[in-house]
C-alpha cells in the first residue's frame, strides 16, 4: 500500500531548485482544512479551546496560522512561552504544562497570564514561594496509576509516567489550592500517546468527567475546565485509518450529556492539546539519494539523517517513505534507508521494499510535521535543515532558514576562534 504525498513531482522538482535538500515542507492547505474540522468538531461546547502543543513544530507561521482558527499554545519551557508572547498569544490562550519546572518559568508563565497547569502537589507549594500567591485560575494533571486501556486494546502504562498527581493528591491538591484563594479550577490528564482509534477521547473524557462530579460531591469543589490534553494519533502506516476528529468530538459530546450535564456541570469547557494530530500528517522531510552501498545488505544513504528525523532511531518509528516519479512503480527492491551519522541506528527505513533507488532521486519521507525538525540536534556537527511552506497556491515559503556553520559555533565565544574560522565555501 502507498501513502499519497501532499506536493506533486512536478512541484518539488522546482522547489529543490530554489531550496537545497533536506528540509521540512509543510502543507498550508491541509493544515488549515484540519484546524477548521477541529474546531467543528468541538463547536458544541461553548468554551471549547484547542491549545496547540508547541513541542510538536515550534515555528512561528505555523502557530499563527492555527491561531487564526482560535488556537492558543500549550507551552512546556520558557522558550516556547518567549514564542507564544512574540506571537501576541498571552493570557489564558496559554495552557503551560511542565514537569520539574524551574522557578523562572514559573514565573515567566504568571507573567504573561497563562494558566498553570501544575504536575505534582509539592510544586503548590513552590508556586506560591516563586510567584507569591496561588492565582485565581489553575489546573492540576492527573495519573490514575495502573494500566489505561481503551475498547480497542490499546493502552498504556500510566504508573510508569513521571507526570501527575495520585487520585488522593489531586483531592488534597484541590483543597489546598482553594485554601490558597484559587477560584477557577482545571482538571488536565494525558494518558495514552498516538493513538489511531476515535474512541481514546471519548474514554479519557468519562473517566475525567466523572472525577469532576466527584470532585464536586466530595469537595464542593467545581471544575471549571477539562483539559483532554493530546494523545489523538496519526496514522503513520498506509494500511491504518486516519482517526476522525468529528467523530471524536460527537464521542466526547455524548459523555459530556451522559454525565456532565445531570450533574449540573453543564457549563464546563472543554481544552485540548494536540501537536501531532495537527500538523503530523501535514509535513515531510524531503532528502535526496546521495549514496548506494552494496555489502550483506542494499543500503540507500541520503543527505538526510537522525538529525533531521530523530524518530525512526530513537523509537523505532516507521515513517512512510515515497520515491518522487517512482510512484507507480513497483516496489521490488529491499533497502535500509540510511543518514550519515556515527550511529547505526541512524536508518529512516530497515527492510523496506521500495521501488529500485538512484543517485539524485528525490525521497519524500511521510508524516514528519509534528516532532519532526522539533525534536532535531546537532550531533556529528550536523546542522538543522531549513523549513519550507506549500501555500495555498502552491508556492512555495521559506519559514526557517537552515543553519549555518556560522550558526553553529556562534556560541563558542567564550574561546575566542570565530574570528579565524573561514565560511565562504
Amino acid at each position: 500500500m502507498c501513502k499519497e504525498p501532499f506536493v506533486t513531482n512536478e512541484q518539488l522538482q522546482e522547489i529543490v531548485k530554489q531550496f537545497p535538500t533536506p528540509f521540512h515542507l509543510y502543507d498550508e492547505k491541509g493544515i488549515r482544512e484540519n484546524a477548521q474540522a477541529v474546531k467543528d468538531a468541538f463547536s458544541w461546547n461553548k468554551g471549547y479551546r484547542e491549545y496547540f502543543a508547541v513541542k510538536a513544530e515550534p515555528n512561528p507561521f505555523i502557530i499563527n496560522i492555527l491561531h487564526e482558527y482560535g488556537c492558543g499554545c500549550d507551552c512546556s519551557s520558557m522558550t516556547e512561552l518567549m514564542l507564544s508572547d512574540a506571537l501576541g498569544i498571552r493570557g489564558e490562550n496559554i495552557m503551560f504544562s511542565s514537569n520539574d519546572t524551574p522557578p523562572q518559568e514559573f514565573r515567566y508563565a504568571d507573567k504573561l497570564g497563562a494558566v498553570i497547569n501544575l504536575d505534582d502537589i509539592t510544586h503548590i507549594e513552590f508556586l506560591e514561594q516563586t510567584i507569591g500567591k496561588i492565582p485565581e485560575t489553575i489546573s492540576c494533571r492527573y495519573n490514575p496509576g495502573g494500566i489505561y486501556e481503551v475498547s480497542n486494546g490499546i493502552m498504556d502504562n500510566p504508573q510508569d509516567a513521571k507526570y501527575g498527581f495520585t487520585k488522593e493528591q489531586l483531592f488534597e491538591g484541590y483543597k489546598i489550592l482553594k485554601q490558597k484563594g484559587a477560584k477557577r479550577f482545571g482538571l488536565h490528564s494525558f494518558l495514552v500517546s498516538n493513538t489511531i482509534t476515535n474512541d481514546y477521547y471519548p474514554v479519557l473524557a468519562k473517566t475525567l468527567f466523572e472525577l469532576a462530579v466527584e470532585i464536586k460531591e466530595k469537595l464542593g469543589i467545581t471544575i471549571h475546565f477539562i483539559n483532554l490534553s493530546g494523545g489523538v494519533g496519526v496514522a503513520y502506516k498506509p494500511d491504518q485509518k486516519p482517526n476522525d476528529i468529528r467523530v471524536i468530538g460527537e464521542g466526547v459530546r455524548k459523555v459530556f450529556n451522559e454525565v456532565l450535564v445531570p450533574a449540573g456541570l453543564s457549563d464546563m469547557a472543554i481544552y485540548t492539546e494536540m501537536g501531532r494530530f495537527m500538523t503530523g500528517p501535514y509535513g515531510c522531510l524531503v532528502t535526496t539519494a546521495v549514496h548506494e552501498k552494496h555489502t550483506y545488505k542494499e543500503y540507500i544513504g541520503v543527505d538526510a539523517c537522525a538529525a533531521n528525523l530523530m524518530r525512526p532511531a530513537m523509537y523505532g518509528a516507521y515513517h512512510h517513505i515515497t520515491v518522487m516519479g517512482k510512484e507507480h512503480e513497483p516496489c521490488d527492491h529491499i533497502y535500509d534507508v540510511v543518514g550519515s551519522l556515527c550511529e547505526n541506528n541512524d536508518k529512516f527505513a530497515v527492510d523496506r521494499m521500495l521501488p529500485k533507488i538512484q543517485k539524485g532521486d528525490i525521497l519524500v519521507i511521510h508524516d514528519t510535521g509534528a516532532h519532526g525538525f522539533a525534536m532535531g540536534y546537532n550531533y556529528n556537527g550536523r546542522l538543522w535543515s531549513a523549513e519550507v511552506l506549500l501555500k495555498e497556491d502552491g508556492t512555495p515559503k521559506l519559514i526557517r532558514r537552515a543553519q549555518t556553520p556560522k550558526d553553529y559555533f556562534a556560541t563558542f565565544d567564550c574561546f575566542d576562534i570565530l574570528k579565524d574560522m573561514d565560511f565562504s565555501f
